[in-house]
């Protein structure tokens, strides 16, 4: 039988020079212009805030990656392979590498921390799984472990329409972790979430970034958490990319200076 470990090593490529390419991108929907002229390359293992007013691109940027829309021009390549020309199968091997934490942590609430968990390994299952014992004994021992990593291991039969904002967002990170994803896309993550809780779930998100080598790009708009948490800023503006710098490198005035210039113009 075909093992999690054993998926992972038949799909993994060697993504020691970029996890992400993309080339002169553009996305429109109709006659509406949305991305234009988008080139950006990310390593392995770094950590990116995508930043930028309402409407920029970002989560449209975020689902031309991991396939869900199509480019209009230009091209996206993410772990050597464009989603643009994947048949449905190979789109769905791509997805078991990309994970995607979303702003309403897209879990079901009716279930427990731990199926959703589980949920993350179905890419790499042949049949449909119906409860927490229908899952394999290694599997089920490897969420256990993952909830634990996000410090909810003691919630792991709850139900997660009961949990707390932060922490069904720390199930989603957890069902990503289960995945194995190479790359973890997160759109607005924190947007629903207390500022406490908003800097324990990004700091947490670094972290385990760190501890297994996974690029993060993650959408934000707090400018004062997107500096806190990332290795590099990348701003978005009116459908193009109008800064692209080392987190170091960047100012809080630099940032803001991009949503005040929206605003003046309207965007």
């Amino acid at each position: 039988m075909l093992t999690i470990e054993s998926e992972k090593q038949m799909t993994r490529t060697d993504t020691a020079a970029r996890s992400l390419v993309i080339r002169d991108l553009d996305k429109s929907f109709g006659a509406k212009s949305v991305l234009r002229g988008i080139d950006l390359e990310v390593s392995p293992g770094q950590f990116v805030a995508l930043v930028g007013p309402s409407g920029a691109g970002k989560s449209t940027l975020l689902r031309l990656i991991n396939g869900s829309h199509r480019p209009t021009g230009g091209s996206v390549e993410v772990l050597g392979i464009d989603p643009a020309t994947c048949s449905r199968r190979e789109l769905q091997r791509l997805r078991a590498r990309v994970g995607f934490v979303f702003q309403q942590f897209g879990l079901v609430g009716r279930l427990s921390a731990v199926e959703n968990v589980l949920m993350g390994s179905l890419g790499a299952l042949r049949m449909p799984r119906y409860g927490v014992a229908s899952y394999p004994r290694a599997l089920r021992e490897r969420a256990t472990v993952q909830l634990e990593r996000v410090g909810l291991v003691d919630q792991r039969f709850q139900r997660c329409d009961t949990l707390s904002g932060g922490q069904q967002q720390r199930v989603a990170i957890a069902r990503s972790l289960l995945q194995d994803a190479e790359i973890v896309l997160a759109d607005e993550p924190v947007a629903s979430l207390d500022p406490t809780a908003s800097v324990s779930v990004l700091a947490m998100l670094r972290r385990l970034s760190a501890e297994d080598g996974f690029t993060v790009i993650c959408s934000l708009h707090q400018v004062d958490l997107a500096l806190q948490v990332s290795d590099r800023i990348v701003a978005v503006r009116d459908g193009g990319i109008v800064l692209d710098a080392a987190t170091s490198d960047t100012t809080e005035d630099q940032l803001r200076a991009v949503y005040r210039t929206a605003e003046a113009s309207g965007a």
